[in-house]
């Protein structure tokens, strides 16, 4: 059974940074497609960002200039490194991984910017 654990949400004053972490755990095999989403209230989830096993990253407009993705095969673990939080940033993120076994979607983390 594959899981995803989220961590690092949490509650930040607009301009402040908080890291997300993603752990894939159980037996999964390679992962050619990581990425996180998020989705605020009343609103559609939507991509944040992406990183292939390539090294391909992509960024919504939204995230671009302040939202870093990065990943760690070995230990099997995507992370998103937010700087220069706002209000509009608050959201549950998810965390989305692909695999030849399927695609798998994380519990979420709440990530509220204060103004």
């Amino acid at each position: 059974q594959v899981q995803l654990v989220e961590s690092g949400g949490g509650l930040v004053q607009a301009g402040g940074s908080l890291r997300l972490s993603c752990a894939v755990i159980g037996r999964i095999g390679s992962l050619p497609f990581m990425g996180w989403y998020r989705q605020a209230p009343g609103k559609q989830r939507e991509l944040v960002a992406t990183a292939t096993s390539g090294g391909t990253t992509t960024y919504a407009d939204s995230a671009k200039g302040r939202f870093m993705i990065s990943r760690d095969d070995n230990k099997k673990q995507v992370n998103l490194q937010m700087n220069g939080l706002k209000p509009e940033d608050t959201a549950v993120y998810y965390c989305r991984i692909e695999s030849r076994y399927g695609v798998y979607w994380g519990q979420g983390t709440q990530v509220t910017v204060s103004a």
